[in-house]
């Protein structure tokens, strides 16, 4: 019998030497990533610095008890009011018709150009003692110094009141889009169960407007904790004004950066309570998507409604406006002067301008990078570049500060030994580092502009084009440029604004002799000199108003849809 041949063997794997192509886009996200990451880095590594400094132990047995309470006391008040306003305005504007609704509609958003600190300079002149609300009050009734009561608007209770007059606006915009947003089919269905206009509005829109409540509350909250103008001028001791205290009075940087990783952490715990309060819970939308039919208001209930939008918006805009008016017009010729004005105003302009233009070129390269590069490890990058935005300046100049500073006296001391000759500080000395410390802070805000439009165009025109020829930069300078110029001039805008007004980093990183208008009307308000800090302040507000214009605009426009 023949004996079957042998079957053929496999011929002996060949190794395959993979080859594993990163890129270039992708590298800078990483850099970009770690470079933002870095200052939050060097707050927590200081944490565990060698035990506690004598210091944080002087802070830790007097002052950091009241630290703590006043923290979560403003964060209570301000949630609450900032909820209930910006709720109740949204409501109003969005579900009913009344007098002067389609003006409060875009109204509503002005408040957000006058940042807290120049509404607490402001109606510290109108409502002290010595202001014109009683010096009125007194020649009007022949009032004496202890015949009346009057609040005091220097305490905790006054911030919070400052902080809601500007920021119910973010829960506004975020309670307004949800309650549009929402069919009106739904509403329609809880009066036909028997639901009253009440009842609809607490057990249909309210519940499924919470995520961007929650929203808005959260953001709110963050820029309280990043505020330092208001809070130091009305003398309420926070972890903001222990972080100055620490690092200015007392000189010691670790105590400074262990509270800013305090403070840090107060961040991280509103977002992880917004988000482990959901549970399980599901928000979705019906398919109608027809809007919410708005009922009539009437009469004194109509009037009322008015009376309700009308309040935030005079206390918030109107009236802080109108008396930093009267305030710049009733200035000395011995006050701030225009050649003083104009060089704070060169000085801002050009911190500005450099950031914005840096940032949208980041926002750009990173947003078009995660574009091409269809993994999670891109999105994943950005992600981490955009939580710069929620860490408070105060922290970011502390965590620049001190991996910066440590650079330049290592660069001095090569410089030294190679030149012979001791340059000085090249990095903290100059504006470089606060520029660095604003792109932390608000390198969010180009790129989820940047990232928002350019989802918006079809991979099809980037396929198109490189059946042309074209290469990958050649399609972003040629094909998504153009089409995005809106959004960078949008982004580069919001930049540009947030630098004018960020105070905390500034007051810090700023060169020796070096003010902006923001710095300048800190200190002019901190010598009571309130009268010549409002012509800077007036400036700061001109240019917030800028993107609220823009967006008062696209407020109006949205009004058919």
């Amino acid at each position: 019998m023949a004996e079957k041949p042998a079957p053929l063997s496999a011929p002996p794997a060949i190794p395959v030497i993979s080859s594993f192509r990163v890129s270039p886009l992708l590298l800078l996200a990483l850099a970009v990533a770690a470079l933002v990451g870095l200052p939050v880095a060097s707050v927590l590594a200081n944490l565990a610095q060698g035990g506690t400094s004598d210091t944080w132990s002087h802070l830790a047995g007097t002052v950091l008890p009241e630290y703590l309470l006043n923290t979560v006391w403003l964060c209570l008040g301000v949630g609450a009011g900032t909820a209930a306003v910006g709720v109740g305005a949204a409501w109003l504007t969005t579900m009913h018709e009344f007098p002067g609704r389609r003006f409060f509609e875009w109204a509503l958003v002005l408040p957000l150009a006058m940042p807290a600190y120049v509404l607490a300079y402001v109606y510290t002149d109108f409502l002290q003692f010595v202001g014109p609300l009683q010096t009125a009050l007194r020649e009007t009734f022949a009032w004496q110094r202890g015949d009346y009561w009057f609040p005091e608007v220097r305490s905790l209770g006054g911030a919070i009141a400052m902080f809601v007059s500007v920021l119910y606006v973010y829960v506004y915009l975020l309670a307004r889009t949800a309650f549009l947003e929402r069919s009106g089919g739904l509403l329609e269905a809880g009066r036909m169960l028997g639901l009253s206009p009440w009842a609809s509005f607490f057990r249909i829109s309210l519940p499924l407007a919470r995520p961007a409540v929650a929203a808005g509350v959260a953001l709110a909250l963050m820029e309280t904790l990043a505020d330092y103008g208001t809070v130091a001028y009305f003398a309420v001791q926070t972890f903001t004004t222990g972080i100055y205290r620490a690092w200015f009075s007392l000189g010691d940087r670790v105590a400074a950066a262990q509270l800013a990783a305090c403070l840090l952490g107060f961040v991280a715990l509103l977002l992880v309570l917004e988000r482990t309060s959901r549970g399980r819970a599901r928000f979705g939308n019906s398919g109608n998507r027809r809007g919410p039919a708005r009922g009539r208001l009437v009469g004194v209930k109509g009037w009322l409604a008015a009376l309700g939008c009308t309040l935030p918006l005079l206390m918030g805009f109107v009236l802080p406006a109108l008396l930093l008016v009267r305030l710049a017009l009733g200035d000395s010729e011995e006050g701030l002067g225009w050649q003083r004005f104009a060089l704070l105003a060169r000085n801002s302009a050009i911190l500005a301008t450099l950031t914005a233009l840096v940032a949208v070129l980041l926002a750009l390269l990173l947003a078009y990078g995660a574009r091409l590069a269809k993994r999670p490890a891109a999105r994943v990058l950005n992600r981490l570049v955009g939580l710069g935005y929620a860490v408070p300046g105060s922290v970011i100049a502390v965590g620049v500060l001190i991996p910066v500073t440590r650079l330049d006296n290592w660069l001095a001391g090569q410089w030294q030994a190679w030149f012979g000759s001791n340059p000085g500080l090249l990095i903290t000395g100059g504006i470089s580092a606060l520029v660095y410390a604003y792109l932390v802070r608000f390198l969010a805000v180009a790129l989820q502009t940047v990232e928002a439009s350019l989802g918006k165009i079809t991979p099809h025109m980037d396929e198109a084009a490189r059946s042309l020829g074209l290469t990958q930069g050649r399609i972003l300078v040629r094909v998504h440029a153009p089409l995005l110029r809106g959004s960078l001039l949008t982004a580069a805008l919001l930049v540009f604004v947030d630098v004018m007004k960020e105070l905390p980093a500034t007051l810090v990183m700023r060169p020796f002799n070096f003010d902006t208008l923001a710095t300048q009307t800190y200190t002019l308000a901190a010598d009571e000199r309130l009268a010549e800090a409002a012509l800077p302040s007036l400036a700061i507000v001109a240019v917030g108003l800028l993107p609220l214009i823009a967006l008062s605009r696209q407020i109006a426009r949205s009004r058919k849809g």
